[in-house]
């Protein structure tokens, strides 16, 4: 009997993709990824397979190629719809083509159609893609390999574009498999490596550690999004890489001349990092389609994403400084805002935000980002209240490109944190909301906690951003620069920016040249030069290059987008410099074609759905509600194509099965954590009440918790600061998630102008049995 798992074809027989090898070579703060595909046709008839998966959202395919046999062939650019074709003219005559192209909604989601197979034919398929990689909060450098593509939503009245149907599994029933091999070099030591899945130790090529290699461990199923995290020492220090230019191409075109790429990863000093700012309007949107009743890990105690986000925001809305002004606007397929307009910070709204919060649940239907987005920007900004948007989404909508217009045309009016929660969030989406809106993106996936994440997004939005950015290059005579990268607009800390720029003429001897940075940083200016030398490295494969001209091309999309398609020249520019570069764009793709000797194809051919990995099946209530045929496989035909225009398609089917009715109460969690149950009690002043809710928290009754109180101090005090003493005696590896709360608490005392505060410290110590020093609380 034969045991398939997942997609099958009506004989039973498993999908025509084997397996999928990686080779990584990262270089600095850059990656080269080449995927090889392996498939083939045990079927009775020539197959066509369709196989729409996931790239990260910043990066640019550069080559694609296919294997028949002994028979290699390379595949070239060309403008999609003449791609497109030559594919069906190719398969018409029984030759075998392969057709690689972008989504026209998003930029990180691609469609390989590997066509007229002949039945028992093997076909080897390699794309390579170069793309940066994103720093993390504690200066890790992030490669992501997504492998879960969830089905999107897609809005009322947006048509398909010509998007490929997305086939899916649930994860863990994946019938193809991973490997996976990267080559790590540095300019400084290499630090470790860490991942989301099991590796093998990592392997120093040399003594200085600048170069190593690290390979995932046999045997992984390519069920979630592969994780590495790199780790450099002195990752601050700024680099300028130039790459010499590609022989073939003409000197003065883009590949024809030498380019540099510029990494600014400025560092923060200490006393900058203590400056808070107390105004702003904090605005949350909060995903609340049915995806976010998934769990957010398939670890014993997961919450779901509903639940994950209720805590957040009991956290975010502790931590607000007095005197700013914040809404939560919760959005599916309407949206509904918590008050009308903003309101202040206080004590009654916040409790009122709080009570609105426990209710909320994933009870919205679909995901239609756009509208309100569109409302928010349609408020006006409050004077001298910077307006920062947070938003939390599982990140799987059609209209991505239709959202980063829209925040890119009103970035001079905010910052945009972003938060991609869960397997398969679109990188392009939360990633590019955050560029284009000045501010940070993180992802929450695996079992990795959201509130940590949210707060060092929090904290820079309150702390001095690095403004007033710019850059002049000094370069001998005879030689000029031409940046290609749109203009920097801020850099928080742990934020890094990569500028690239074109290198045109020579010089008649110099070899240096040197970049000088300019910005301000708390209102105070600050220079910085970098040297460099003009002689190209030595062959870094035109990484740079074809980063440069992706930056560039993307630059371009969006002006014709923003031009109604009416701007003229611009999309001959883009075709144009995606054809000389080899680089993937919205307007162009891989074409690939075996002449052979083929018959011509007499009637339709088996088209196959290569599945990706989905979290559809996510949840028990999506596990009850689905036969065990789909989750463990059995010997029937599943079909599971999705084009999706409503709340009937795949994200309406998990709402209809696990959502909740309204006038249901959100389902009751185990006992609630002591840190949160400690930040649920406090005001929004900052302060505590000593009251036996507080006295629970701290493992002693209310009469112990008053008893050892200093005399003349206010009870209000004495609560603050025990709260204080317990947070640091025992949640200090906590501390990112309740330092702003604490901050509140330390100022709320000092403006109390309180006596006895050391006394109230030390009977706070010996009531905790704790040892924590006035100085160590700011007081």
């Amino acid at each position: 009997m034969v045991n398939c798992c997942g997609l099958v074809t009506v004989k039973n027989e498993p999908v025509p993709l084997k397996s999928i090898a990686v080779e990584v070579s990262v270089q600095g703060h850059v990656a080269t990824v080449s995927s090889t595909l392996q498939y083939e046709n045990q079927e009775e008839s020539p197959l066509e397979a369709i196989f729409v998966f996931p790239l990260p959202g910043e990066a640019a395919v550069c080559r694609f190629s296919a294997k028949i046999g002994q028979s290699e062939v390379v595949a070239e650019v060309q403008e999609k719809q003449k791609a497109r074709e030559q594919y069906d003219d190719s398969l018409s005559l029984g030759q075998q083509a392969f057709l690689l192209e972008e989504s026209d909604e998003s930029p990180d989601v691609f469609k390989l159609s590997v066509g007229s197979l002949p039945p028992g034919e093997k076909a080897s398929v390699s794309l390579n893609y170069v793309t940066e990689l994103a720093v993390q909060a504690d200066d890790g450098l992030r490669l992501c390999l997504p492998a879960v593509l969830n089905p999107r939503y897609q809005p009322q009245g947006i048509g398909s574009g010509g998007s490929a149907l997305v086939s899916s599994v649930p994860t863990g029933s994946v019938p193809y498999s991973l490997s996976l091999s990267a080559r790590v070099s540095s300019p400084h030591p290499i630090s470790r490596v860490e991942s989301n899945c099991p590796l093998d130790p990592l392997n120093y090529l040399n003594t200085e550690k600048t170069q190593a290699t690290v390979s995932l461990a046999a045997g992984h199923q390519f069920d979630r999004d592969v994780e590495l995290l790199l780790y450099y020492q002195d990752t601050h220090q700024p680099t300028a890489i130039v790459e010499a230019a590609q022989t073939s191409a003409k000197p003065g075109s883009l590949m024809g001349d030498p380019m540099v790429m510029l990494s600014m990863y400025p560092e923060f000093p200490e006393d900058v990092m203590s400056l808070m700012t107390s105004h702003g309007e904090f605005l949350f949107v909060v995903d609340r389609s049915g995806s976010m009743s998934c769990v957010m890990h398939n670890g014993s105690g997961a919450l779901d994403r509903i639940g994950s986000a209720r805590d957040t925001l009991l956290l975010l809305l502790k931590s607000l400084p007095m005197g700013c002004y914040f809404n939560i606007i919760g959005f599916g397929s309407r949206y509904e805002s918590f008050f009308p307009t903003s309101v202040e910070y206080s004590q009654k709204t916040m409790d009122e935000a709080l009570q609105k919060v426990k209710a909320m649940m994933a009870d919205l239907g679909g995901t239609e980002i756009l509208q309100p987005l569109k409302h928010i920007y349609s408020q006006p900004c409050l004077p001298d209240q910077p307006r920062q948007l947070f938003l939390f989404t599982d990140g799987e909508v059609r209209n991505t490109k239709e959202v980063l217009d829209l925040v890119k045309a009103n970035a001079g009016s905010h910052r945009c944190f972003s938060f991609g929660i869960g397997e398969g969030a679109s990188s392009a989406l939360i990633s590019g909301v955050a560029k284009q809106g000045g501010g940070h993106a993180q992802f929450i996936t695996g079992q990795d906690r959201m509130q940590p994440k949210v707060m060092q997004s929090l904290r820079f939005a309150l702390q001095p951003a690095v403004v007033d950015i710019s850059v002049k290059w000094n370069v001998p005579k005879g030689v000029s620069v031409t940046t290609l990268s749109p203009p920097i607009r801020m850099l928080f800390q742990g934020q890094r920016a990569l500028l690239y720029a074109q290198i045109t003429g020579e010089s008649s001897g110099d070899t240096e040249g040197s970049v000088t940075v300019k910005y301000s940083l708390a209102e105070q200016p600050v220079e910085n030069q970098l040297s460099f030398s003009l002689k190209p490295a030595e062959d870094t494969g035109l990484t740079v290059h074809r980063l440069g001209a992706r930056t560039l091309i993307r630059c371009m999309e969006i002006e014709e987008r923003q031009g109604g398609g009416e701007k003229k020249g611009v999309k001959e520019k883009v075709v144009e410099l995606s054809v000389q570069s080899g680089v993937s764009s919205a307007f162009t793709a891989f074409i690939a074609v075996h002449k052979v000797d083929g018959k011509a194809v007499q009637g339709p051919m088996l088209r196959r759905q290569v599945p990706t990995p989905s979290e559809m099946a996510c949840g028990a209530a999506m596990n009850r509600s689905m036969p065990r045929s789909v989750l463990c496989g059995a010997s029937m035909p599943i079909k599971m194509n999705f084009d999706v225009q409503s709340d009937m398609g795949p994200r309406g089917l998990r709402s209809k099965i696990s959502k909740k009715s309204k006038s249901e109460a959100p389902a009751s969690n185990p006992a609630m954590d002591p840190l949160l149950q400690l930040i649920s009690l406090q005001k929004a002043s900052g302060s505590w009440v000593l009251e036996a809710a507080l006295a629970e928290v701290l493992g002693k009754t209310e009469e112990e918790v008053a008893k050892p109180k200093p005399a003349p101090v206010d009870q209000e005090v004495w609560a603050t600061v025990l709260a204080l003493v317990w947070l640091y005696g025992f949640k200090m590896e906590a501390q990112e998630e309740w330092q702003f709360l604490a901050m509140k608490a330390v100022s709320w005392i000092q403006a109390q102008k309180a006596a006895s505060v050391s006394e109230c410290v030390q009977a706070g110590n010996t009531l905790l049995g704790c040892q924590v020093q006035k100085e160590t609380l700011g007081l």
